[in-house]
C-alpha cells in the first residue's frame, strides 16, 4: 500500500496520546489562571512579605510546569512505556545537581573571597 493509501483507510504510523479539544481548552485555562493570580499577587502587594511572594510565586509556577507537561507535552506514566518520565526525571535530577553546585560555589566564594568589615579596618 502506498502513503495516500494509509491516509485514506485512516492507518497512521504516529501511535502517540493525542489530547482533545477539551484537554487543551482546560490546560490553557488553568495555564491563564496560574499565570493570571501570581501576576495580581505581585501588582497589588497582596503579600507584604517580598520573600513569601516569591515562594508563592514559585510554588504556582512548578504547577504550572506540570499543568503543561500533562495537558499540552501529554507526558504521563502510559507514555512510551514510562520514558518520557524517566527522562523528565533524569533531567530534573540534573538541573538540581547543577544549580545547588552553582549555588554553593557561589556562596562559598563570596564567603572566603570577600573581606570582613573587621578586615577592612586593618587595612592601611
Amino acid at each position: 500500500m502506498s502513503a495516500a493509501d494509509y491516509s485514506a483507510h485512516g492507518h497512521h504510523d504516529d501511535h502517540g496520546n493525542h489530547g482533545s479539544m477539551r484537554d487543551y481548552v482546560i490546560g490553557f485555562l488553568l495555564s491563564v489562571v496560574l499565570t493570571a493570580i501570581p501576576f495580581w499577587l505581585v501588582m497589588s502587594h497582596a503579600i507584604a512579605d517580598r520573600q513569601a511572594t516569591a515562594l508563592v510565586i514559585m510554588a504556582f509556577a512548578i504547577v504550572q510546569i506540570v499543568v503543561h507537561m500533562i495537558y499540552f507535552l501529554h507526558m504521563n506514566a502510559k507514555a512510551e512505556s514510562g520514558w518520557t518520565i524517566m527522562a523528565l526525571i533524569f533531567t530534573v535530577i540534573i538541573v538540581i545537581i547543577a544549580l545547588s553546585g552553582s549555588l554553593w560555589v557561589m556562596y562559598h566564594l563570596n564567603h572566603n573571597m570577600m573581606p570582613t568589615a573587621h578586615e577592612m579596618g586593618q587595612m592601611p
